[in-house]
């Protein structure tokens, strides 16, 4: 059985809202989620899935209302939890996550962790065998399951997609093994990385 997963890394959100399940998308990332729109007016799909934070529910509303389709919350599709502060050198830290999977701070989540239950939760879609899904998440879980079929994918990868917002990855299964993973540029329509089996 073939089955198309498609991870979409929401809009641009309001940065200057430091509480993350509240964090809004931006006016500007409120008009890109016409993109999602426009990159699936001619793609059928079975279900729809959000991260519970406001930013990844606003990206795919539009989306949902057009396919009259339910978005269903999944809270393992959330962002990694860094702390319970706010961090100034992001890069400095997220590339220490990278190398190090296992790295975290007091109160908050190492890449392993957010890794294992996206998984977890993705291969629980899958077992209920629609071929066309749509999951609404955030960058660093987004990237953490490409990681997980692809190992090739690691920091500097996560560097070059870091400012794209929204960006879609599409996942190609067959026979519930990875076939293809397409990380697409919704801006550009351009192919910004790709890995087949």
């Amino acid at each position: 059985m073939k089955q198309t997963v498609y991870l979409i890394r929401h809009a641009e959100p309001n940065y200057d809202n430091h509480n993350d399940v509240e964090r809004e998308l931006t006016a500007k990332g409120l008009q890109d989620c016409q993109l999602v729109l426009d990159y699936f007016k001619d793609i059928a799909i079975d279900r729809i899935y959000a991260s519970p934070f406001k930013r990844a529910l606003q990206t795919v509303d539009k989306l949902a209302k057009e396919k009259a389709l339910p978005i269903q919350i999944k809270e393992n599709f959330r962002e990694r939890k860094i702390d319970d502060v706010w961090i100034d050198d992001f890069n400095a830290f997220s590339r220490r996550q990278w190398q190090d999977f296992n790295y975290k701070l007091a109160n908050g989540e190492s890449l392993q962790e957010v890794q294992d239950r996206n998984i977890q939760q993705l291969q629980e879609i899958l077992n209920q065998q629609e071929t066309a899904i749509v999951i609404s998440s955030h960058g660093t879980a987004i990237s953490t399951i490409i990681n997980y079929y692809d190992n090739q994918f690691a920091f500097n990868h996560f560097q070059a997609i870091k400012q794209l917002m929204p960006f879609i990855v599409k996942l190609s299964f067959d026979e519930a093994s990875i076939d293809n993973i397409t990380i697409i540029n919704p801006f550009t329509k351009q192919i910004e990385y790709q890995k087949r089996s």
